[in-house]
């Protein structure tokens, strides 16, 4: 048996795999999408990074990113195995407005998206959210806690962003596969209990 992480046996889907469901993970600039994806997927993700440039220092607003070189200009993608029988496409959007129109064919076949947050930049996920609704996905918010000193309690996240009683808020650390697990598990109960 080959134990390259990449051999035949974990690029391919399984053949008991009966069910794929697409998940966009979305949210604005700089909010830990491409970590996100990264610290799930089972195959390594496709990445479309590329360094930033001068041309973007006019476009990008990198006030709550001071330190990020590289950005997403097409999506990211993994691949998650739940279980025997179901396979979990994950769809990362690019944050930035210049790059929405390519939203429209992303969303299309999605269940639901999985909404990053960061909490020190709430009133740039308006704009997310607004997308994700006017698609008429259903969603969670995973609040992407950069710093844990910079903390809001749910109830505070619920108020600022005006989300309806049912829609699941979570606490993640995108660099960390057991709590963006918990954070992708909220939002698939969610979509369970909208669908039933």
């Amino acid at each position: 048996m080959d134990s390259n992480p990449t051999s035949a046996e974990t690029i391919y889907v399984s053949d008991a795999v009966t069910t794929a469901v697409k998940i966009l993970v979305v949210g604005h600039f700089a909010v830990g999408k491409t970590t996100f994806i990264g610290s799930l997927s089972e195959i390594p993700p496709l990445r479309t990074e590329e360094k930033m440039t001068q041309a973007s220092a006019q476009v990008d607003d990198l006030r709550g990113a001071p330190d990020k070189v590289t950005t997403t200009v097409a999506l990211d993608f993994g691949r998650l195995t739940v279980g025997d029988d179901v396979v979990l496409y994950l769809f990362g959007t690019p944050g930035q407005q210049r790059f929405m129109q390519v939203w429209e064919d992303m969303a299309r076949g999605a269940l639901g998206a999985l909404i990053l947050v960061d909490p020190s930049r709430l009133a740039e996920t308006f704009p997310v959210m607004d997308l994700v609704e006017s698609y008429g996905l259903e969603y969670a918010i995973a609040v992407n806690s950069f710093d844990p000193l910079n903390h809001y309690e749910q109830s505070e996240v619920r108020e600022a962003l005006d989300l309806l009683p049912h829609t699941p808020v979570v606490y993640c650390d995108a660099r960390d596969q057991k709590s963006s697990s918990q954070a992708l598990i909220a939002l698939v109960r969610h979509l369970l209990t909208r669908a039933a």
